[in-house]
């Protein structure tokens, strides 16, 4: 049921990898999608705000989850690779207690706080009832997203992608059928659709823990793997607690780009919305791709194979900057179908024509530099994998700079073709980071191992 990554053709290993990873980010937001769609159609549009007004918050504190819990599962594959079973065992089983500090830490904080956050966050009068009654759920369920997070992971690091997808999927659908459940059934309002999300990702979570104690022997906890190890827990927070950071410092860029672009009127907004909906399908492939980088290059650290991290980055890159091809095309010639998708045809035809304008400008800026966002995720990633998450920070705090000084500057200046340039600049200044990282990176590990 595992997959050696350390053996076999680059190109194949991370193209077969890479690939359910992809379907299972892609199912993700796909019933993301379609969970907004019922939120809207049965509560209105005040609901809809409300769920929306959150995002921002969601994704800085809910992104800080996900990157520990990616973090966490990098000394798992790393000793995978090694084929040291006892010690990553050892690794799971910290991770467990690592975990449960955290949820039960960050829930009781957060859901203390919320309110004060959306209040700070200038959340409409009208809907913050809504947004509180609704986030708070969302924020209770952090045990949940942790527990879900961090067995995916580990399932990943042995080399198994596909299962993962197969309770996502099982979970997409859950998630569905109890929104309509607790929403039109059950009249429970904003918090139904938020309960729905915590109890379908709960469930994915249990599949996940009971497929690994059925079918992965290796990944059983043994009574002598059960030690609280202080060495392993601070080589777990070394690298989760920085990967957390980084997707949380990326977040207060968006944030901040949000904010510039409120203050240019609601066209502009549902035309940044309207293309941020759309670039986060074609953006898939580049999580995914991302992802599967830091499984490889933990397990090939683990097995000291350093001489595969070059050619594996190549080939995750080749992969990528294909993509980037094909989505510029797409985007080219079918921008206006997409964008129209989201626009009501009862506005105003001028305002529909300089939505879609909009739309188009900020997609081509994406997509004609979706190669810089190639190389962000696949060597940010590799650079995770190696075990030098503190330096995916400094490539946060790059892409926030990149962002602020759009935000700040060239927003006021040039309004919102100026706020396009926001991503391919926050790339730019990521890569210009990155690369020389990478380099040092894989430097210090062959003088490490003595290659």
């Amino acid at each position: 049921m595992t997959k050696d990554l350390t053996t076999g053709h680059p190109l194949k290993n991370i193209f077969g990898f890479a690939v359910p990873v992809f379907f299972g980010y892609l199912f993700q937001q796909f019933y993301n999608l379609v969970d907004t769609i019922i939120v809207g159609q049965f509560l209105g549009v005040d609901a809809l705000a409300a769920v929306g007004s959150t995002g921002s918050l969601n994704f800085f504190l809910i992104g800080f989850c996900i990157g520990v819990c990616s973090g966490f599962a990098i000394p798992v594959a790393q000793r995978f690779g090694a084929q040291e079973y006892g010690a990553m065992r050892q690794y799971v089983f910290n991770s467990w207690i690592l975990i449960a500090v955290f949820a039960l830490f960050m829930s009781v904080i957060t859901v203390i706080f919320c309110r004060p956050m959306l209040e700070l966050l200038k959340t409409p009068s009208n809907i913050i009832g809504m947004a509180h009654s609704y986030f708070s759920v969302i924020l209770a369920g952090i045990p949940v997203i942790f527990f879900y997070n961090f067995l995916a992971g580990a399932i990943r690091s042995v080399g198994d992608s596909k299962t993962p997808l197969y309770f996502l999927m099982l979970s997409a659908f859950l998630n569905i059928g109890l929104d309509i459940f607790f929403i039109a059934v059950l009249k429970s309002g904003i918090s139904g659709a938020a309960w729905a999300t915590v109890i379908s990702q709960g469930f994915s979570g249990l599949l996940c823990f009971f497929y690994m104690k059925k079918k992965f022997e290796i990944l059983r906890l043994k009574k002598e793997d059960k030690i609280i190890s202080s060495k392993r827990i601070l080589t777990l927070l070394g690298i989760g607690v920085p990967m957390g950071l980084q997707y949380s410092v990326t977040a207060v860029g968006s944030v901040i780009l949000q904010w510039s672009v409120n203050l240019l009127g609601s066209v502009y907004v549902a035309s940044m919305v309207t293309a941020q909906k759309i670039s986060i399908f074609f953006s898939t492939p580049f999580d995914a791709l991302g992802t599967t980088m830091a499984t490889y290059a933990g397990q090939n650290v683990g097995a000291k194979k350093i001489d595969r991290l070059n050619s594996g980055l190549f080939w995750g890159c080749a992969i990528g900057f294909v993509w980037s091809f094909i989505a510029l095309i797409i985007l080219y010639f079918f921008t206006d179908n997409l964008a129209i998708l989201f626009i009501s045809k009862n506005e105003p035809p001028e305002i529909i024509s300089e939505v879609i304008k909009n739309v188009f400008y900020a997609l081509m800026a994406n997509g004609t530099t979706y190669c810089l966002l190639t190389l962000v995720n696949a060597v940010r990633f590799t650079i995770q994998g190696m075990g030098f998450s503190r330096l995916a920070i400094f490539a946060g705090l790059a892409e926030l700079f990149g962002r602020g000084l759009i935000a700040i500057f060239l927003v006021p200046i040039f309004g919102f073709q100026g706020a396009v340039l926001a991503s391919p600049l926050a790339w730019v200044f990521a890569d210009s980071f990155l690369i020389p990282a990478y380099f040092a990176s894989r430097k210090k590990l062959i003088k490490m191992y003595g290659l």
